[in-house]
Formats: C-alpha cells, structure tokens, sequence
C-alpha cells in the first residue's frame, strides 16, 4: 500500500512539471518572437578610443589599383579621403605612378574593423563612385557590394542591352532600386558598386544578377514595393508573404525549331555487335550447301527463268498501256437560247440615230429655229 501511494504521487509530480515545462515554452516561444522585433529608436553605441585604449598589436593594409580615367577626379579630392581617415587614425596614400591607392592602419587607430572600412572606401572610388557617397562606407550601419557582371553574359551586344535595362529610360530603373532598397547603386562599366544597409543589399544584388539573366527589373521591383507597403502592417510581420507576392512565370516565346528527320539514337550497349553470316553459313541454313553442283546449277537456272518471266510480263503491260484508249468526257448538251432575251435591233438603231444627232455636252438642237435663221439668210442673199 506504501508502495502504490509513493509511486501515485511521483505521478502526479511528474504531471506536474510536464504542465510547467510546457507553459514555460509557450513562455520563450512568445519571448522568441518579441526578441526578433528591434524596438523604434535603438542604435548601437559607437565603437570610440576609449573601448580599446592600448590600440592595435599589428600593423595591416590594404592598395587597390584604379584607371587612368579616375586619376584627375582622386587628385581633387584626396586631401578630402586623408582627413576623412585620419579621424580613425587611417593612413592613406595615393601613387599615381603606379596608379594605386594604399591605406594602412597606425598608433592611433583604436578600431580594428576601420582598415576594413578604408579598403571598402579605396574599392568604391576607384569603380567611379563620388566621394560624397564613398564616405558613408565610414559609418556603423552601412556596407557595400561590388557586383561583377562582365561574366554572366557571354554576347557583348546582349550584355549591353541587359545593363542599359538596368539603368532603365534616363536612370528611372536605377532610382526606384535606390528609393526601395535605400542604397546607393552605381553601374560602372563591368561592375555594379552598391552602399547601403545589408538588408538592401541583399535586395540589390538579387536585382541585378536576375537582370543579367533576362529577368526585367520591374517584376523586383513591384515585389519590393508589395514588400514595403506590408512591412508597415504590425500584424502582417510574423506572416508568411507568398499570397500577396505576384508570380511571375518565365515564358520563352521562341520556340526552337524541329528537324524534319529525327535521329533516333541507339541504346549503348557494351557488347560488339553481332558478326554477320557468310555466303557458307547462309547455304547450311536453307540447305543449299549439300546439293550437288548439278543440282546447284539447275536451281540457279530456274531462279533466272523466274526473274525472266517476271520482267517479260511488265514490259508487256506497258507496251499495252499504248493501246489502251483514254476515258473520254462526257458530251456537254448545249442549251438553247431563251425567245425572252432577244436583241431588239430597230430599238437599237433608233439609239445610236439619235446619240447621233445630239452634241456631246450641248443642250437638245430646236430644228424649227435653224429653219427660220436659214430662210433669213437665204432672203438677205436675194435682196
């Protein structure tokens, strides 16, 4: 009996804590959820001297090579690049025998990701990005993307096309990517340089690959705009997107043309195709090869006589085919006139008498008036 109650209450213990453990869960599941939202108005502290005040243990740097074109523009604005770097304690030089830029970290620099940053920055101006918009590579909360694109496609008439639509009718394409993603994006010959947040980026990239794979812009960016105007529903945020997201089915219109005459092929087979039979076996099959020769040369001379007979009688039928008279047409029953429709020629005479007598263009003749002025002519002649 002492046994039964201590095993019903290490029972009831045990339901106990399955209940908790399972509250606790749906506890952390809801925590989870709230924990993935970043509250309005948080930013990360900045990384300043005094978090690292002993500075770095080693040395690192970082050149990049730029075209001849960029070197008048870098010229111009280096001092600008110097003291933009020589805040985080960057050194940066430019040759321009070389052509190259160069920076390096020093004493002062205190943040071990800033070389990173001034690599990013070097990389940007020398794939003609401005400097006004290289330097906010400097900042904590932004990145940039150099996206090769001269690979992806093989025809250069076709890789021109496909980049010109990306840029879109005076950059219209190109400015609504910025406005969606909040990145700057610069098409420069076979690179497309981006800077921005990570999350536009990532929508930047996926945007020009899928252009260069002949997928138009605009089907991206009318998903970034569904995408935006649903992210500022509070609801809709833990939500799957896929029932507003349109889809898009790529249709290729040209189709390729069949041949005529299709070449099955064989199936592969490792075995040697089977050898075929000689004149000796193809005798043994039907028997021939133990008659006599006698008897060979009779069956010979009865295969010719048949083969004979049978061409003597086609050139008959054909010598026969001369003689044989073609099928001839039926004779046509010529139908007589009907009495109705007969040519009335004294109408017709009277006609042509009277178009006869009228004037193309003047008016009807009054004979009773000609034969008054000619007896008036005939009496001034007698007078």
């Amino acid at each position: 009996m002492a046994a039964s109650t201590e095993a019903d209450g290490v029972s009831a213990n045990t339901a106990q804590t399955h209940g908790t453990n399972k509250s606790k869960r749906k506890e952390n599941k809801v925590d989870e959820s709230d924990l993935l939202t970043v509250p309005e108005g948080w930013k990360e502290k900045p990384f300043t001297a005094e978090d690292n005040p002993r500075g770095l243990l080693e040395g690192s740097s970082f050149a990049t090579l730029f075209p001849k074109y960029r070197e008048a523009y870098l010229k111009e604005c280096w001092p600008l690049v110097q003291k933009a770097l020589g805040d985080c304690g960057i050194k940066a030089t430019l040759d321009l025998i070389e052509g190259s830029m160069t920076v390096s970290t020093s004493r002062k620099t205190f943040d071990p990701y800033a070389i990173i940053r001034a690599r990013d920055l070097i990389k940007l101006l020398a794939r003609s990005v401005p400097f006004e918009q290289a330097v906010r590579i400097l900042q904590d909360d932004m990145a940039c993307d150099i996206i090769k694109i001269g690979s992806l496609v093989r025809n250069r008439e076709r890789f021109v096309k496909r980049r010109q639509r990306l840029i879109g009718p005076k950059g219209s394409t190109l400015k609504a990517l910025e406005l969606l993603t909040s990145c700057y994006v610069m098409v420069q010959g076979n690179t497309v340089s981006a800077l921005g947040p990570y999350n536009g980026l990532k929508e930047v990239r996926k945007v020009v690959l899928d252009t260069m794979k002949n997928v138009h812009p605009i089907y991206n960016i009318k998903t970034l705009m569904i995408k935006r105007e649903l992210s500022k529903d509070p609801e809709l945020r833990m939500q799957s997107w896929e029932r507003f997201l349109p889809n898009f089915k790529h249709k290729n219109l040209s189709k390729r043309k069949e041949p005529k005459k299709k070449t099955v092929k064989r199936e592969y087979t490792p075995f040697p195709p089977p050898q075929p039979e000689s004149q000796m076996d193809k005798e043994l099959a039907t028997g021939e090869f133990f008659l006599r020769e006698s008897q060979k040369r009779r069956k010979k001379l009865e295969e010719i006589k048949v083969k004979q007979a049978e061409a003597l009688t086609k050139k008959q039928e054909e010598r026969n085919k001369a003689f044989i008279p073609p099928k001839e047409k039926p004779a046509v029953k010529t139908k007589r006139a009907p009495t109705e429709t007969k040519i009335d020629i004294d109408a017709i005479k009277d006609k042509v008498k009277k178009a006869k007598n009228k004037k193309l263009g003047a008016p009807p003749v009054n004979r009773a008036a000609e034969t008054a002025s000619a007896s008036v002519k005939k009496k001034t002649k007698r007078s």
